[in-house]
Order: structure tokens, then sequence, then C-alpha cells
């Protein structure tokens, strides 16, 4: 039987969060898939893209129905947006639907790559933080940005590893790195995850949590799939707390050469061994 650690809890919009792991709510092959997939996972964040609820009556909407009851935190997103105008109007009508003020930012810059407008990002965040919303950006991953976004109010910010569903990994681990060794906000990486390997690199860097959706919905069996990303997700967090060995450029044996584990028997003052 595995050891059970106990993480510190993930402080994020005046809530704490057991699990590091978001989970997005589209492409899943059925309602009863993604109700299983939710158990196995163990998460209590989901987000979804507003334009897809039906906000004069969101609690019939065939996705947000089968949820209600599991007392999940709600993530709302503006996918779809292309300004910061836009974005804006969104996060409103959720909040007035009565879906909360928490809200993912997502103004696409490109219709091919669907990389984030940096610019309109930036000034989407800086209204909706004025507005008493739990900010979260999601962005590129320039470590000058994110401590933008953060100095406009972001709760948290939201780097790609790489472009939303590419399954790519982590692209650029060094920018992810220097934007967690300078942030002051949780860093929750996001899109561009391909496998629960990604998300353990992820969190190794010291990520505060992962986002994920197409990786899960897709996968063949998207339960399980679920259950190993949660399970990666732990570990990587795990592993960052504990500290890794630092890389170096040569070998070197894992004995002590001043001292054996195994030392040689005691010798006599005759030579002989007793």
């Amino acid at each position: 039987m595995l050891a059970s650690y106990d993480t510190a809890v993930l402080r994020l919009g005046g809530r704490e969060l057991r699990s590091r792991f978001f989970l997005g709510t589209g492409r899943f092959p059925s309602p009863a898939v993604m109700q299983q997939a939710l158990d196995a996972s163990g998460v209590e964040v989901i987000t979804f893209a507003v334009r897809r609820v039906d906000l004069d009556s969101y609690e019939d909407d065939s996705i947000l129905q089968h949820l209600e009851e599991r007392g999940l935190h709600f993530l709302p997103n503006t996918s779809g947006a292309s300004t910061a105008e836009e974005a804006v109007r969104i996060a409103r009508l959720a909040r007035e639907a009565g879906l909360g003020n928490w809200i993912k930012i997502e103004i696409s810059g490109s219709p091919v790559t669907l990389l984030p407008d940096p610019i309109e990002t930036l000034k989407a965040t800086e209204l909706l933080a004025k507005e008493g919303f739990v900010a979260l950006p999601y962005t590129s991953d320039d470590p000058i940005l994110c401590k933008r976004l953060e100095e406009a109010g972001a709760a948290a910010v939201m780097p790609g590893a790489s472009p939303i569903g590419t399954g790519l990994g982590l692209l650029n681990p060094y920018n992810l790195g220097l934007i967690i060794e300078e942030a002051k906000v949780p860093v929750i990486v996001d899109a561009g995850i391909g496998s629960p390997k990604d998300a353990a690199e992820a969190m190794e860097l010291g990520a505060s949590a992962i986002l994920a959706n197409t990786p899960v919905a897709k996968a063949k069996d998207p339960v399980r799939m679920a259950r190993a990303f949660a399970m990666a997700i732990e570990a990587g967090r795990l592993a960052y707390e504990a500290g890794r060995i630092p890389k170096k450029r040569y070998a070197s044996a894992s004995s002590d050469p001043a001292g054996s584990l195994f030392r040689h028997p005691a010798m006599s003052s005759t030579g002989e061994g007793y």
C-alpha cells in the first residue's frame, strides 16, 4: 500500500482546494463518461465555455445539470472572445446568471494557433479585477506578460505549455520556470498538456495546478486517463516539495568514496580478519 502524504492546499480566490487538477468539460463522448472521469480525477474545479451554456436556465443545461449536485466550483471561460470588451461582457453575463465571480479569460489572437492576444488579455484582466472578479487569464509563456497580468490584478496566471489541443507538452520549460520563480500568485499550467508525464513535469517545476481537457476527454479510456492525471499531478507536486537533486555534467558514484556502505571486516594486528 502506498503511503499517504498531505501536500499543502491551494488557496485561490478565497477558497482552499485539495485537488490541484482543474478539468474542462468539453469533448467527452457522453455526460456519463464525464461523470465517471470526475469521480476518478477528484477535481474540485471545472471549466466550461459560457457560450455553450444556457444562461437563462443554467441548472437545466445539458452539461451543468449533471454537475450541480457535486458541489464543484465553476470556472466559466470566455472562449470565443476576440477582444477585451467581448470577454468582459461574457464574464458579466455569467455572473448575473449565477455562475459566480470566477472567470477564466480566454481571448484568441489567431484562429489558426488559438494563441491568446496579449494586449486584449491584459486589458480584460485589469477591467475584470477592478469589478471584483477572480480573474484567471489564459496567456502565453511570456514571463514579462505574466508579471504584468499579476500586477493588473490576476488571481492566478495560466500560461500554456503549448497551443490549445496540440498535446505537444511543455515546449519551453525554461520560460515556465521563470514565470513560476517570479510569480506571487498561483501559476496554473493550461493548454497543450498531452499526457500525465507533461503534467508531472510542470508540477515538478513548481506549478500550482494543471488545467486539462482534451487529453482526458479524447483518450481511449477517459476515466482511466483522468485517474492517471490526478496521480501524476500529486506525484509532481510531492516531488517539487521534496526537492530533486541538481543536474550534473559528469557521473558521480552513489556510494561515498571516503567510506563504503558495507565496511571491510575489521583486521587484527596480524592482518587477518576477525
